[in-house]
């Protein structure tokens, strides 16, 4: 298989700490989205959308590109089943991807990188202003979350019970960009716990973006 994204994109990093989580070895392929290259001809014709991650992998029917980290993160959980990043009661399963699908629905798509280059290219937003666009999201993702989380007898050292779930894997990247957009995490110590505990996880920690080859 191999990975095609960028060491800083949050879609990236969650599906990285997926594919850690599962073990299973991609090739790394950097896409520089800082130079534009998503959006050459040759990176749209493997996703015509032009945006990472992208999971090149070979199956019965000849080589193809798997596009949109959660439909290729549900892709993992049902080709690669063990170890579970999913509960198996189906409750449980609706909480967990509801916790992720608050991130992934609600904060993440505000604050991706294209939004943010529509406030400063088209909008003339000055970098105050986007930063405050970006917080606000967060924030009111956050607030939520925090509420979620701290009150649900079931969480344990991560969102749900004591092993990563895919709600961990959406949150710690999201925590990750709102420390790179200087948001306080200080009302947030539920979410702080939970990232403590899986940067504690080679698989967490592998890929984060400053271990990334094209880090910089």
């Amino acid at each position: 298989m191999q990975l095609y994204n960028f060491f800083r994109s949050g879609t990236s990093h969650r599906l990285r700490i997926a594919l850690n989580l599962k073990g299973l070895d991609v090739e790394y392929v950097a896409v520089d989205l800082r130079t534009e290259e998503h959006s050459g001809t040759a990176f749209r014709a493997i996703n015509p959308q032009g945006l990472v991650p992208v999971l090149a992998v070979d199956g019965e029917k000849g080589a193809h590109a798997l596009t949109q980290s959660p439909a290729i993160i549900e892709w993992l959980e049902e080709r690669y089943p063990i170890p579970p990043l999913l509960p198996a009661d189906p409750d449980a399963r609706a909480r967990v991807r509801a916790l992720a699908a608050l991130v992934g629905c609600d904060i993440h798509p505000l604050n991706n990188r294209r939004v943010l280059e529509y406030l400063r290219r088209s909008l003339d937003c000055g970098e105050a202003a986007v930063l405050a666009w970006c917080a606000t999201w967060i924030d009111a993702g956050f607030q939520a979350l925090e509420t979620m989380l701290a009150t649900d007898t079931r969480r344990g050292a991560f969102c749900f019970g004591d092993a990563p779930t895919i709600a961990d894997v959406y949150l710690v990247p999201q925590i990750e960009s709102a420390r790179r957009f200087n948001v306080d995490l200080t009302p947030y110590p539920t979410l702080v716990a939970i990232d403590r505990a899986c940067a504690a996880l080679d698989a967490f920690r592998r890929a984060a973006p400053a271990n990334q080859p094209d880090a910089t």
